[in-house]
């Protein structure tokens, strides 16, 4: 049997609130955020996505001027977005909390109070590449930002098939 999707059906049940996270939401957060909004609209899916950070020092700022030129030469527009960091009430608002590495999902986890709603991930947990962890490229060159949006398409894609999976 040949399973179809209709892109159609999360748009039809409740929205699901993603946050993605990692370190400073200047690099590859907004960058997630940035794929994952265009790649749900061009599927019909209606997702609250917003990205934020486990640290607080680039709160305000817009992402790395090296991210955006790498997300706006595939079209993706991220330039008005700004950092944030994490809150208390991210872990009710949110049904998904996607973190980019290892040592994100565990600040995520240690500051997730017991009752939290939320389902918290790695986020290229849901992408068809071995890679566990998304590499930060703040110190790289600029190659390191365009494989990084690599990885994030990987895992967007991956991401949404499973929301459309979760939902049938």
């Amino acid at each position: 049997m040949i399973k179809i999707r209709t892109h159609l059906t999360i748009a039809n049940k409740m929205t699901k609130h993603i946050l993605l996270v990692c370190l400073g939401n200047i690099c590859r957060s907004p960058a997630a955020e940035g794929v994952l909004r265009a790649k749900a609209g061009q599927r019909g899916l209606n997702l609250v996505i917003d990205s934020a950070g486990t640290g607080s020092w680039h709160e305000g700022n817009p992402p790395d001027a090296r991210m955006i030129m790498t997300t706006d030469k595939r079209g993706y527009k991220i330039g008005h977005q700004r950092a944030r960091q994490v809150t208390l009430s991210d872990f009710y608002e949110f049904d998904y909390l996607l973190a980019m590495d290892l040592s994100n999902h565990t600040d995520l986890l240690d500051l997730a109070p017991a009752n939290r709603d939320c389902d918290i991930r790695l986020f290229l947990d849901f992408a068809e590449c071995e890679e566990r962890e998304m590499p930060d490229p703040y110190y790289g060159g600029g190659d390191g930002f365009s494989q990084v949006v690599d990885l994030i398409e990987l895992g967007v894609d991956g991401f949404l098939d499973h929301l459309e999976d979760e939902s049938e």
